[in-house]
């Protein structure tokens, strides 16, 4: 790890996707938790920021857990929470929510006090808002109540715009962007984007630890998400081999999707 730290008497905080990084589907991945409880030994803020929308932090943490790294909520940043945070700001606590996605961004809203409906909920509701996540249970009528209520003036949120994701035996499977592309194709308004590169979430969590961009790290395994997000933020990154993209991808990458480290596992932060 000395290459990645200029001085090892600094704190800093190490910010890691999850898919694909620490796991895919319930399979850990190669020194991952070994690594985690290294960083967290050291005394380093250890955090978590996954795009993924589809499940609340409570879930994440109940997970981490039981791969044998227990992380309160609190230090898990989701995009469902973050669309919560970012809605609270924009005073819409009481207002109802056109929810297209799964349980995570339910229970983030309503902890949050907005009233969440979804697709083929209370059709005469007139919600203020449309945030759109990953929907494994996409339909056609979900999206004609998405478009309709964007015309009549909701504002459009996407919680990520990811593609794809992994999961066990290098399996790729469609991602949240999917379902995003479709409202925005059907109704002709680009959406308010929370997740990564975007850095709204990304800088609450360095508010959380008080650490400035300076002394963070991002490891992730997606050039277009965890590496540009740290290149917005002006945080150092790094690529891991585990996920989406390769070596080659990283080594053709223009510079705003470069990383400052590619490493084939974490088992490589050990050393």
């Amino acid at each position: 790890m000395r290459t990645i730290f200029s001085n090892q008497s600094e704190q800093f905080t190490f910010i890691f996707d999850l898919d694909g990084v620490i796991y895919r589907g319930w399979e850990p991945q190669p020194s991952a938790i070994e690594t985690l409880h290294l960083l967290k030994d050291m005394g380093h803020f250890v955090r978590f920021y996954t795009n993924n929308s589809a499940s609340s932090r409570n879930s994440y943490s109940t997970k981490m857990a039981k791969l044998g790294f227990p992380t309160p909520p609190e230090e898990i940043m989701t995009t469902s929470y973050a669309t919560a945070f970012y809605l609270i700001e924009q005073g819409a606590v009481g207002k109802t929510v056109l929810r297209i996605g799964g349980d995570g961004i339910r229970e983030e809203l309503e902890a949050a006090g907005m009233h969440c409906i979804a697709g083929d909920q209370e059709p005469d509701a007139q919600p203020e808002f449309v945030v759109v996540g990953i929907d494994r249970e996409f339909t056609y009528a979900k999206l004609a109540r998405a478009q309709h209520a964007i015309f009549d003036g909701a504002r459009f949120i996407a919680t990520n715009r990811d593609s794809s994701f992994p999961i066990e035996n290098d399996v790729i499977m469609p991602g949240a962007g999917c379902i995003v592309a479709a409202v925005q194709t059907s109704c002709g308004v680009a959406p308010y984007v929370i997740g990564k590169p975007e850095t709204y979430a990304f800088n609450k969590i360095l508010e959380s630890t008080g650490s400035d961009a300076a002394h963070a790290v991002m490891v992730g395994d997606r050039l277009d998400t965890d590496i540009l997000v740290a290149k917005n933020a002006g945080a150092r990154s790094v690529l891991v081999l585990t996920g989406v993209n390769n070596r080659t991808d990283a080594e053709e990458a223009p510079n705003d999707l470069k990383p400052d480290f590619v490493m084939e596992t974490l088992g490589e932060m050990l050393i």
